[in-house]
């Protein structure tokens, strides 16, 4: 094909690239400043920000509500989370009207002597309340000594009240921030279908900063960060790590008519958000935004997570998980693969209690998998884990409120799945009068002994029984009980579905799925995380803010793009009554939208 001269000549292309009609600023509809100030009164913020600062002396200065507002109106129309962005917008892009309801100075804003003032006094406001909820204040202007860090450090682990008291209204703000959009989504109905999966996973967000010094002895500008090191990964990212929720969907079986596709369509929002440095309390962290998440009243189903929540001890992460409610999914690091312990004679397979008679290489099915060959399963692993499934022990009973299950003996019941020599000596289970099979009924030949599996024990055994006492004790009763803990350590690899079976993989492959795609939203190009240069202020304290309202920003867009994509009623509902200019937010409609201003 001839290429076109005009592609090849320089000058014509430039001449042909879109202009803007005007280089002066956009203007900003006063609905959307008003429909962002009212969700900040909506999330109940303000509120708790100024509780905060009642009492502190001095002028009250420029108000932090201005600020935020400013924040997150740079981050819908710019992308951006900086103060020197947020002035921009406050003095160039907002109307006089906008400007009055915000408490903007009247001036010029072509005057460089006031565009540096009222910089100057939303750097302070900011700078305020970022000092209110710091607990052990730091100078950040220079590189303090690895000693004094240290100590500012202790702050953010320590258990004094006031350092604790801070810290948890540091995390209920961000909560709140984070959450806002995900209860008006759920007022709307865009949850109605969602059936409670949820995808627990942590991300690295950079710093801006160097690293700490130890040939000069200096720390970083940014005492809390540390390095964040992904699955696999041998170089770390300097910065923080955020643990994100996602409203997730596994797959239906391929047994359902629906086979492969996803179980509830609704919009993939962030649930919840935790700053820490990288490293620490990473099952704590999610367990504290999952209770947030309760007090929505949403439902509760699978909480699917990687192999670094995994390794979290029992009363960290998968104890209080159950106690909320949820089903565990997850996966195992090389050496945990296979035979993880025993419980009442029971084995401990991949997460899964099982006969002991289950045959060797059954059970060792898995160990020393390595991950390419568990992502990558061939035949004859496919086969070893559907011939292992009758062996696990059958659900007799449920969670109840404490988390404690009852399990039952493959053998035992009503519909055994596999054939027990042991079970039939100790129970004294009669044999069964012979009769006819249809072999054309395939769930009849199915439900025959015969076509069941045999446990295998030792040959002498079947001529000579084990007397009972001497016997484990799945094999004397054929119930046993498993409450919270009982496992010990163990108890962490526990899950509720069968590792590597096709269930197990319509969960767990579609949920990971959701929260990479989160984690790719969340730093693609219109909010980005993941650049450091997008949210310039130092701290820890003022990163929890800023990146709360980044998620935040990215749940109204998904709100948004879903009901673009979904036809159904656009977000910015449009209202045709008076923009008020007190702080009280107006009156919520019947779904539970504000309306804007």
């Amino acid at each position: 094909m001839t290429i076109p001269r005009s592609w090849r000549d320089s000058k014509k292309i430039r001449r042909c690239r879109p202009r803007p009609a005007t280089d002066a600023p956009a203007q900003i509809p006063d609905s959307k400043v008003g429909q962002l100030d009212t969700l900040l009164h909506q999330c109940g913020v303000l509120g708790l920000i100024d509780a905060e600062l009642a009492d502190r002396p001095g002028p009250d200065g420029l108000s932090v509500r201005t600020v935020l507002v400013g924040l997150l109106l740079s981050l819908h129309y710019h992308a951006s989370a900086t103060l020197a962005d947020a002035c921009r917008v406050l003095l160039d892009e907002l109307t006089p009207t906008a400007q009055g309801w915000l408490g903007v100075d009247e001036g010029d804003p072509r005057d460089s002597y006031f565009r540096i003032a009222f910089s100057r006094r939303v750097y302070r406001a900011f700078d305020r309340l970022t000092t209110a909820l710091d607990p052990h204040r730091c100078d950040r202007r220079r590189r303090l000594t690895i000693e004094e860090a240290a100590e500012h450090t202790a702050a953010w682990e320590d258990k004094d009240a006031e350092h604790v008291r801070r810290r948890s209204l540091l995390q209920e703000i961000s909560d709140r921030l984070v959450l806002v959009a995900v209860h008006l989504g759920h007022k709307r109905g865009l949850l109605k279908g969602w059936k409670g999966d949820i995808g627990a996973d942590t991300t690295a967000i950079p710093a801006w900063h160097h690293p700490p010094s130890t040939r000069r002895e200096l720390a970083s500008v940014d005492v809390t960060a540390g390095w964040h090191y992904s699955a696999g990964a041998t170089e770390g990212i300097f910065g923080h790590s955020a643990t994100l929720l996602v409203a997730a969907s596994r797959r239906h079986p391929a047994s359902h008519p629906r086979g492969g596709q996803r179980v509830s369509w609704h919009p993939q929002l962030a649930l919840g958000f935790v700053l820490d440095t990288p490293g620490k309390r990473i099952g704590p962290n999610a367990i504290h935004a999952l209770k947030a998440l309760a007090q929505l009243g949403l439902p509760t189903g699978i909480l699917a997570a990687d192999r670094a929540y995994t390794d979290q001890t029992t009363a960290h992460f998968a104890q209080p998980a159950r106690r909320l409610g949820y089903q565990l999914v997850l996966d195992y690091k090389t050496e945990h693969r296979g035979v993880q312990g025993t419980h009442l004679g029971a084995i401990l397979i991949d997460g899964a209690l099982a006969c002991p008679a289950t045959p060797t290489a059954l059970a060792h099915a898995t160990t020393g998998l390595s991950d390419k060959a568990v992502r990558e399963m061939d035949d004859q692993l496919v086969r070893a884990i559907a011939t292992r499934e009758p062996y696990f022990l059958k659900l007799k009973q449920g969670a109840d409120s404490q988390g404690t299950i009852r399990l039952q003996c493959p053998a035992a019941g009503p519909s055994p799945s596999v054939t027990c020599p042991r079970f039939q000596q100790v129970h004294r289970t009669p044999a069964g009068q012979p009769k006819a099979v249809d072999l054309t009924n395939l769930r009849a030949t199915a439900a025959h002994s015969a076509a069941k599996p045999t446990a295998s024990i030792d040959p002498a055994e079947r001529l000579r029984p084990l007397p009972q006492n001497e016997l484990p004790r799945i094999c004397q009763k054929p119930t046993i009980t498993v409450h919270p803990g009982n496992l010990g350590q163990r108890d962490k690899f526990r899950q509720d579905f069968r590792y590597l079976t096709p269930a197990w993989h319509d969960a767990y492959k579609s949920i990971r799925a959701n929260n990479e795609g989160l984690n790719g939203r969340a730093k693609g190009n219109r909010i980005n995380f993941a650049d450091p240069k997008k949210r310039l202020a130092h701290g820890r304290v003022a990163q929890t803010i800023l990146v709360a309202l980044m998620v935040c920003t990215l749940n109204l867009q998904i709100l948004h793009d879903w009901n673009l994509t979904t036809e159904t009623e656009t977000f910015e509902a449009q209202a045709h009554s008076t923009p008020s200019a007190g702080p009280t937010p107006p009156p919520l409609d019947n779904t539970g939208i504000p309306p804007p201003l």
